[in-house]
């Protein structure tokens, strides 16, 4: 585990600005930490040993005073920035972790990295705060003010300067040990929590399935076996850090009292002066300080640099090269699936899908047919066979321009906060138009805000039937050419299905190209081509 992972900065254009500015004010707060001390000395030296009024002492007391000030304001901005450079770069890691798993397509988060990249998306990339806030501002003190006031003492006193070159070392070594059992820990933790969120999104996906056989309270041992793994890592976690910060405090508190013994035998002997004693009494702490504090704040990082080395391996995993090519216009050109197979999943499957016509792939559940969709919008690279648009084969086409002239509607439709006029489109009169058709008017009566009435995350507000009018409505008014529909009827009773029906209608008398799965038998009637997905197993038989 490297304390600043240069992969961060590659990766964070937040995090470069902050970490330079750190080490700005890390050089300044070394040049205030020795100001203080030496300040401070000749105030008490002076007081002692001279017997200087208040009058006399009273500028030396000012500077002290705004050194101190200083100081502290130096703290604050240290801090406000870095809750500011650590939103910013978790933002920045988490779009990038994001839009890379999207770019290395469904096959790759199939394989069990997407539920980990879920977790590690929301609250596993959160852990970096610590590392930035805590952590990241003592590594820069460390490597700024402990060499720093090392080589003042050594200018004030030798022999102190002495003893804390000879104990300073013991402090990073108990660190590097510490560490090593710390990320070992913390990498447990990460696992847990990504295993935990991993079944949790299973069973969420899964519910209505399991309470539709009765089985909905069976998963729930497995669920907290997994959260007291969790738990029991988090709290192995703080073990460690408590041993460790006390070992860390007991060594340097021994060191500093070495220095102070030494200085106060040096003062009865007349060695020593007593300003210089006070000054090197006062900087010895501030040598292990930084390096104390390190120690600390490493175990509140831990769990963010964790997060962070999975997210760079994430970022690190090569994207299959895409195609550069313009896709035709689908309006005219004819999309075809020849033998298609993928590995992992048993499907053979010829296509021919022609402008202006509804195609309906069928077949029994878990064949294939949405897999079978993903190879004819470019998301999946099939193992066998050829994917084409017009002779030119899908890998070579820029995914951007094929998806742009396509639609997709899935099952369960996916609609963003807004007005239902927003998340509609279109005019007030082509709006009107489409809605009749797919019977949003209906819904719209009801409405007291009608168009204008919003929506939540998802289409709350609705019913599941009211959203999927929603977006066939919205799907009416696009002017992609091509329209995927899942399995549009999945969820609706007898009057869902039959705006389903009107609408592929609609979008066939208008021109466009549909391309469904479907179960039942009514909007199987309605399609020009039915496709039934094979299994490799049934092609073979």
């Amino acid at each position: 585990m490297r304390p600043l992972d240069p992969r961060l900065l590659r990766h964070a254009r937040a995090a470069r600005g902050y970490v330079a500015l750190t080490a700005a004010l890390g050089v300044l707060t070394a040049a205030l930490v020795v100001a203080q001390a030496l300040l401070l000395a000749h105030t008490l030296g002076n007081a002692v040993t001279d017997g200087a009024t208040l009058a006399v002492l009273g500028p030396t007391i000012a500077w002290l005073a705004a050194v101190v000030v200083v100081r502290a304001l130096v703290t604050a901005l240290q801090e406000r920035f870095a809750h500011r450079a650590a939103t910013r770069t978790v933002g920045e890691l988490r779009e990038q972790v994001v839009a890379h798993a999207v770019a290395l397509g469904p096959r790759w988060l199939a394989t069990g990295e997407g539920p980990s990249v879920v977790t590690l998306a929301t609250r596993g990339l959160d852990a970096l705060e610590p590392y930035f806030v805590r952590y990241l501002p003592q590594l820069v003190l460390a490597a700024t003010v402990t060499p720093g006031v090392l080589l003042v003492v050594l200018g004030l006193d030798w022999v102190s300067a002495a003893i804390l070159v000879v104990v300073l070392p013991l402090v990073p070594l108990f660190m590097v040990l510490v560490g090593r059992l710390t990320q070992g820990r913390s990498e447990q933790g990460l696992a847990s929590m990504q295993r935990l969120g991993a079944q949790v999104l299973d069973l969420l996906a899964g519910l209505p399935t399991l309470r539709a056989h009765g089985r909905e309270h069976g998963p729930g041992a497995r669920v907290r076996s997994l959260g007291d793994a969790h738990r029991q890592a988090t709290m192995g976690t703080l073990r460690i850090a408590f041993l460790s910060g006390m070992v860390l405090e007991l060594l340097t508190t021994l060191s500093v009292a070495l220095v102070a013994v030494g200085i106060g035998l040096r003062l009865v002997e007349g060695d020593l002066d007593l300003v210089t004693g006070i000054a090197v009494l006062v900087l010895a702490p501030e040598v292990f300080l930084p390096l104390r504090q390190v120690g600390i704040q490493f175990h509140a990082a831990a769990d963010g640099v964790a997060a962070a080395g999975r997210a760079f391996e994430v970022l690190e995993t090569p994207v299959p090269p895409a195609g550069t090519r313009t896709a035709p216009d689908l309006r005219t050109a004819t999309l075809r699936l020849d033998g298609v197979g993928v590995a992992g999943t048993p499907v053979d499957l010829d296509l021919v899908l022609r402008p202006g016509t509804v195609v309906a792939l069928t077949g029994p559940s878990g064949v294939g047919k949405t897999t079978a969709l993903e190879v004819a919008l470019g998301l999946l690279r099939p193992d066998t066979g050829r994917a084409s648009i017009d002779g030119i084969d899908l890998e070579d086409v820029d995914p951007a321009s094929l998806w742009a002239q396509v639609t997709w509607l899935p099952q369960r439709p996916v609609l963003e906060p807004g007005t239902i006029a927003q998340l509609v489109g279109g005019d007030e009169a082509s709006r009107a138009t489409a809605a009749g058709l797919t019977g949003l008017d209906a819904v719209l009566v009801d409405l007291p805000l009608g168009w204008e009435t919003p929506l939540g995350r998802g289409g709350e507000g609705l019913s599941l039937g009211q959203r999927q009018r929603v977006a066939l409505t919205r799907t009416l008014l696009s002017p992609t050419p091509l329209v995927v529909l899942d399995e549009p009827t999945a969820h609706l009773d007898a009057a869902g299905e039959q705006v389903v029906l009107d609408t592929v209608r609609a979008l066939r008398d208008a021109g466009r190209t549909v391309l469904l799965v479907a179960h039942r038998h009514s909007l199987v009637a309605a399609a020009d081509d039915v496709v039934r997905v094979r299994s490799a197993a049934e092609v073979l038989a």
